[in-house]
């Protein structure tokens, strides 16, 4: 995947020690590493699903200073309303070794294109999760479709891996747009900060 407004070294100072940029974690009950959010792009990318990062650690990429970033231990990724993408991506995690859920409950062990199109036909957010972080993948972005968001879009270089991240300012609006209580406290809390990055944003 080529780069889309040029690449950019992803945020790495900063971060937690469990954080899926150390390259892989331990749960404690094995001595089998966990992948990290690098090598579950990379995988992706493998099998050509389409997808861009959005949300709290989208923003993250745009950060200028990498000492602090927007705590969050969920990585969202919007998807095209595509069935068989959808099952791309739920398959790459299970060959991963990602616990894959709907809403509440575990999906199949093998879900299918039946299962995506229903999903798909719902708009329904599934999940793909180890101990050390939770990939959202979801179908909907308050007040965008996946083509303009996708076309627009940045792409930042996190341990040799092209990760596609929405434009910043992509990200401020549908928060906004979606006006959830957590969304309103994002916004306000960090609003002098968001300007500052959204200066970088918009002269990329």
């Amino acid at each position: 995947m080529g780069p889309r407004r040029g690449s950019t070294t992803a945020p790495a100072s900063g971060t937690a020690p469990d954080s899926p940029y150390n390259g892989g974690v331990t749960d404690g009950r094995s001595s089998i590493a966990e992948p990290s959010f690098a090598a579950c792009v990379e995988a992706l990318h493998a099998r050509q699903v389409r997808f861009t990062l959005i949300g709290v650690w989208g923003a993250n990429f745009h950060t200028v200073d990498t000492s602090v970033l927007f705590a969050t231990p969920d990585h969202d990724l919007f998807l095209p309303p595509d069935p068989e993408n959808l099952v791309q991506a739920w398959q790459v995690a299970a060959a991963l070794g990602l616990s894959l859920w709907g809403a509440d409950d575990p999906l199949d062990a093998s879900p299918d294109v039946d299962l995506a199109r229903a999903v798909v036909d719902g708009c329904r957010l599934t999940r793909a999760t180890t101990s050390a972080m939770t990939i959202n993948l979801r179908l909907v972005m308050t007040a965008f479709a996946f083509e303009p968001v996708w076309e627009e879009g940045r792409t930042f270089l996190m341990d040799g891996v092209e990760i596609p991240v929405a434009r910043l300012s992509h990200i401020i609006r549908s928060k906004a747009a979606t006006n959830r209580e957590k969304d309103r406290l994002f916004l306000s809390t960090h609003a002098e900060r968001l300007r500052q990055m959204l200066d970088g944003d918009e002269d990329s």
